[in-house]
This record gives C-alpha cells, structure tokens and sequence, in this order.
C-alpha cells in the first residue's frame, strides 16, 4: 500500500531522523505513522518509551497502566511531576505524549489482565515495559498466540536486559517461569539504568516499525551499569 507523503510539518519535525540514511530510505517515517504500539506499563520504562514513541511519530499510541503516581515514583518515572501525584498514570502519560506530538493518536488504557489481554491484537506492537511477573506472563502467552513480535525489557539494582521474543523464541524459552525473580520493590533500581534499558527497547521498536537494521530477535542483550558494560547472549528458538 502507497504511504501518504509527510506534511511540511512532519517534515520539520522529524527533520533530523530522516537525515540518517537507514531511516530515510524505504520510507521508514511513513510505515511508523501508519503503525500503532501497545506500551504495557507506563512506570520507569514505559515513561521513556511513551516520550520516545510519541516523539518519532508512531501513529497510533496505546497506554495500559492502572497506577497512580506516587512520589516515589518521581526519581525515575521521567513523564511524571510532584503536581501528578495521585492522578492515573496513563492519563497523564496520554496528554504528555499528545503534548509532545499532537500528529500521534493516543489512548490511556487499564491495566492488562486476563480479562482484557486480546486488546494486545488491536496494536501492531506490543512493548512489555511492567515489573509485573504475572502480566509479563500474559503478554508473552498472548503475543504467541497471535503470532506477534514483542519487545521485552527489564531492569533492577543496576543491571538490565532487552530482546525482541516472538513466536520461536519466547520469554519461557528464556526463562521458564518466574522463581528467584526480584521486582524494583525489592531491590530498588538507578533511574538511569531505566532510561538506558528504555532507550534500547525503544529502538527495537523503530526497527521493528520502520522495517530498518537487525533487531535483536533470538538475542538477550544485558547492560551492566555499574562496570558500563554490554553483553550479547544468543538464545535458542523452540522450532
């Protein structure tokens, strides 16, 4: 199907991507207008990934959080002010990131459950941003299940790790079931550390939607914080 052209606008705004000559060729801006993400959780990773999505231009921005901001949410959830605290945390991500591009189409929504998972078919791409084991469970199984592409990211304490899963290499190929696990509540994180970790699943998400570069499907890439370091780990497929 023949992409509209980009308005004199958009032109302007996403002026300085498009000098990058991966992202220029092949109409990558176009096909990222006419795609719609689902973020899944609007907390330390999802806030970057909100700012950084809406910011590119994604056409059509799905927000799935229950949450309310807390203060302590504030040294790292980088959407949020003191001013936002107590009011739902996909509402105000939703007319921030309409703030930041009024051309993006934005929808708050409520947290994924079991009851509501099938909204993930509604969206191109779904982006599992939560410290939630239990709806990390349920992206991953419901991605399956529709035959979807998903990007994943976690981090705690001061390590991280991102990957692209789909249909032959799922989060249960990588691990199984969430023993021994540790969500930020219990061993805090660095805000940095986050906005890294977002920054990277936000960038698989342009590759992803702009039909651009190598996303790291059937890899684990792990970002170490305290040493700077970055590792690449191959992982197996279940086909």
């Amino acid at each position: 199907m023949t992409q509209e052209p980009l308005s004199r606008d958009e032109l302007r705004r996403y002026g300085r991507a498009l000098l990058v000559p991966e992202w220029a060729e092949g109409a990558a801006q176009e096909r990222l207008r006419a795609a719609s993400v689902l973020v899944v959780g609007a907390g330390g990773l999802g806030s970057p990934v909100v700012q950084y999505l809406s910011g590119a231009g994604v056409g059509r921005l799905g927000i799935a959080d229950s949450d309310t901001v807390s203060v302590s949410n504030l040294h790292r959830q980088t959407l949020y002010t003191t001013a936002d605290v107590g009011h739902p945390k996909a509402q105000v991500a939703a007319a921030r990131a309409q703030q930041v591009n009024p051309h993006v189409q934005v929808e708050p929504l409520p947290a994924l459950d079991p009851t509501n998972a099938a909204t993930l078919g509604r969206f191109d791409l779904t982006l599992d941003c939560t410290d939630n084991f239990e709806a990390r469970y349920l992206i991953n199984d419901t991605c399956v299940q529709l035959g979807r592409r998903w990007v994943w990211g976690a981090a705690g304490g001061s390590e991280g790790m991102v990957s692209v899963f789909g249909p032959d290499c799922t989060l249960r190929s990588v691990f199984p079931t969430p023993d021994g696990a540790e969500s930020c509540e219990t061993i805090g994180v660095l805000g940095p550390l986050l906005g890294v970790i977002a920054s990277l699943m936000s960038a698989e998400a342009l590759k992803l939607l702009g039909g651009v570069g190598q996303p790291l499907e059937g890899q684990l890439l792990t970002y170490d914080l305290m040493s700077g370091r970055f590792r690449r780990i191959g992982l197996r497929t279940e086909r």
